[in-house]
């Protein structure tokens, strides 16, 4: 990890630089999956207090630790700790994203895959299946507020007979009329 520091007016004693280091090279293990990592360190000084800003670009976020102290490792140390936590939360999100099966949005169909077993030998040819749920925030129909509802250039509709409490499904033919089927 290449650490970059600014504002630092005397050299860092070896011992705390070596901790600093040691620190560091815990984190790069944390953050560098591809690529090396860069570290901005920036340390600004008013009468008795340290602050300390430690940045880093991961992936597409910017993580940032900021600790003050007055004493300078200190301020580091918990910069480094707040920087520490945001890249295991980061990365857990990642990875949590990337495990969980992707679950449709509200709204929208749910899509299976289903491959197509009458293709050539070799080749995978994916149809798609929507499940659509027609219980949620729907209302039950009558046959004439379905029939208004085939109005609109529909071939068939779905719908839940609120007369006879069943699924109904009324099919647009080609002659014009309609087909009823009722479960």
């Amino acid at each position: 990890m290449n650490i970059s520091y600014k504002g630092v007016k005397q050299e860092l004693p070896a011992k705390l630089q070596e901790k600093l280091d040691a620190r560091f090279a815990k984190l790069s293990k944390l953050l560098e999956k591809r690529g090396e990592k860069e570290a901005h360190v920036i340390v600004q000084s008013e009468r008795h207090l340290h602050r300390a800003e430690i940045t880093v670009q991961f992936y597409d976020h910017q993580l940032v630790g900021i600790g003050a102290d007055p004493d300078l490792f200190t301020a580091l140390s918990t910069a480094l700790d707040k920087l520490e936590t945001q890249a295991h939360k980061q990365s857990e999100k990642w990875r949590e994203k990337k495990r969980r099966k992707e679950a449709p949005v509200k709204g929208e169909p749910e899509t299976v895959s289903v491959i197509a077993a009458s293709g050539p030998k070799g080749s995978e040819e994916g149809q798609r299946v929507y499940r659509v749920n027609h219980h949620e925030n729907r209302k039950p129909m009558t046959l004439e507020e379905a029939l208004l509802e085939m109005e609109s250039d529909r071939d068939y509709l779905v719908y839940r007979d609120a007369d006879k409490e069943c699924v109904s499904v009324l099919v647009r033919r080609r002659d014009g009329h309609f087909d009823l089927i009722e479960e």
